[in-house]
């Protein structure tokens, strides 16, 4: 057993002493989308709506919604709420198998809450100490695989032409309207944005860790906001986050570094990083991330790299079928910057993290033959040719990052997962259409743009 395993055994052991089902991530983690109102603690449950009259005396119900209190109540009895059931189902192989219950209630922004937790009734209002936020969906973008609730360019899309059109509708207003997911337009008044910064004074105190999502963040003003705060106000023990696309307009990505470098360098602020999304190298990254210019997104990382010598670029790499001709060409790209950057401060200036795409299933790696996973064979010679060694500390590919890679070609070649019930022929059929109505729709050459997979394109057209 590892020293870390057998802090989390330990960790466990101290929850089951409170009770079998008590996790700290209910009170002091939550996820906040402000532009449509709902929240979520922990990432496994499904986010619930805020009820709007709970905030009029409580501001802090965007996390303190008496639903998410008669969760924490079943916590403290020893019942398992029905929303976690991902840690049940694991904690259910056997007492070797730790949970997130147990991850996350060992992190540092949990941890020390414990005690003072175990005592509660689940009726109080907490501050989370780890929260995220996305203030709107206000995006200049249309990724392929992204949604009207986080961006507003798919938004005025679907508004105007409608569904795709394929079997599931792909981006149906329909579904948002059912799940309360239509977001507020960021020109009208937002009752939960306003909640929110009523309830951010104290709030603010309490935070450990804060990620502004969106959207996109540096199109908000809030996001600015918040930076204009801290530098007020300094908080060295707050780590924090901003996911960017990294292609706004210059004037915003000049005003993020200079008000950036005024926490960051005079010590206001504690870690900070730097989330920011491509998929895939050059034409092919455009593709996918609709709005994308890869040398500007290439240009602005090497500007944080550089002229923010305390901040770390997290590159989110959502790995679909459409990321397997040229995975390797952004990981060449990658790889010097590891060494360029380094400094004694930030020994880890940039890292990737492959994340599987699996919805919409047809543009996910499995619809296509199990065969091309070879194609992630250059991809994987890159990170191991550029690995990080004894006598190279720091400066090349992880191993986690590797083992990420690795997990995805595992992925493609094994093809769908019975239990997704995919119908690999309907997927195919609707990668055809979603394919032809993209290209229609946003002026694009699917063939053109990736000659590797014409072949596969062409023969699910071909199929009746």
């Amino acid at each position: 057993m590892t020293d870390e395993v057998a802090k989390i055994k330990k960790v466990r052991d101290q929850l089951n002493a409170v009770s079998p089902s008590f996790c700290l991530a209910k009170w002091y983690q939550s996820t906040l989308h402000l532009q449509y109102g709902h929240t979520h603690s922990c990432h496994h449950p499904r986010t619930h709506q805020v009820p709007i009259n709970e905030l009029i005396s409580n501001p802090s119900a965007l996390h303190n919604t008496e639903f998410k209190k008669s969760q924490r109540k079943l916590m403290l009895q020893g019942t398992r709420p029905k929303e976690c059931q991902y840690c049940w189902n694991v904690e259910d192989l056997g007492s070797e198998h730790y949970s997130d219950r147990s991850s996350k209630s060992h992190e540092p922004w949990a941890l020390p809450h414990l005690d003072s937790t175990a005592k509660m009734t689940g009726d109080e209002n907490v501050n989370p100490t780890y929260l995220e936020v996305s203030f709107s969906n206000v995006c200049n973008f249309k990724c392929s695989y992204c949604s009207p609730a986080y961006s507003s360019a798919w938004m005025e899309e679907i508004q105007s032409q409608g569904a795709y059109p394929t079997s599931d509708k792909f981006n149906n207003l329909e579904w948002l309207k059912h799940e309360n997911k239509m977001p507020i337009p960021n020109r009208e008044h937002n009752p939960y944005v306003e909640a929110f910064w009523k309830w951010w004074p104290d709030l603010y105190k309490s935070l450990k860790v804060f990620r502004i999502t969106g959207g996109e963040p540096l199109m908000s003003k809030d996001t600015f906001r918040v930076l204009d705060h801290i530098d007020k106000e300094p908080n060295p023990q707050l780590e924090l986050a901003i996911n960017s696309n990294g292609c706004v307009p210059d004037k915003l990505f000049d005003q993020y570094i200079e008000k950036m470098k005024r926490i960051t360098l005079d010590g206001k602020i504690g870690t900070t990083r730097l989330y920011t999304s491509v998929d895939t190298f050059g034409e092919q990254a455009e593709y996918i991330r609709d709005g994308l210019n890869f040398n500007q997104w290439q240009d602005n990382i090497c500007r944080v790299l550089e002229e923010l010598p305390l901040t770390k670029v997290t590159i989110m790499c959502t790995t679909g079928l459409l990321s397997l001709p040229n995975l390797h060409k952004l990981l060449e790209l990658i790889a010097p910057w590891k060494a360029q950057y380094y400094n004694n401060e930030r020994r880890v200036p940039i890292t990737i993290d492959t994340a599987i795409l699996r919805h919409p299933s047809y543009l996910s790696a499995v619809v296509a033959d199990k065969s091309y996973a070879k194609m992630l064979d250059n991809a994987v010679k890159v990170m191991e040719d550029n690995a990080e060694t004894h006598d190279n500390p720091y400066k090349g590919f992880f191993d986690f990052e590797i083992a990420r890679l690795k997990r995805f070609q595992e992925y493609v070649a094994t093809g769908p997962n019975p239990a997704e019930r995919l119908n690999i022929q309907q997927v195919r059929k609707d990668f055809v259409t979603f394919v032809n109505e993209y290209d229609r729709r946003r002026g694009k050459d699917f063939c053109k743009t990736f000659p590797e997979l014409t072949e596969f394109y062409h023969a699910q057209k071909e199929i009746k």
